[in-house]
């Protein structure tokens, strides 16, 4: 089955408004439910999304204000560092 540009761009459409579901910012998390070290790996993996989406809509944020405090931006710090560095191994060497 041959899936046209028009069936890629819906894929990719769809799996963007997937990860957006639990952005930062968007009420979720409470001074009683903090965020902790996975929604930071969530909230790093998600972050160029969250920075795009953040200049239509003012209430998202890319970094969580209610959360644990080391352990979340633990997990956030390490899935923005393996996320960007991990892009290198799809570069072409050059020989």
């Amino acid at each position: 089955m041959k899936t046209g540009k028009f069936g890629y761009l819906i894929i990719v459409i769809s799996f963007v408004f997937l990860l957006t579901a639990c952005m930062p910012g968007g009420g979720e998390y409470s001074t009683k439910n903090f965020a902790g070290f996975f929604t930071g790996i969530w909230h790093g993996w998600i972050a160029p999304i969250s920075l795009i989406m953040g200049l239509f809509n003012p209430e998202l944020r890319v970094y969580e204000i209610n959360n644990t405090g080391w352990w979340y931006d633990f997990g956030f710090y390490i899935a923005i560092i393996s996320g960007f560095g991990g892009l290198s191994i799809f570069r072409k060497k050059k020989d």
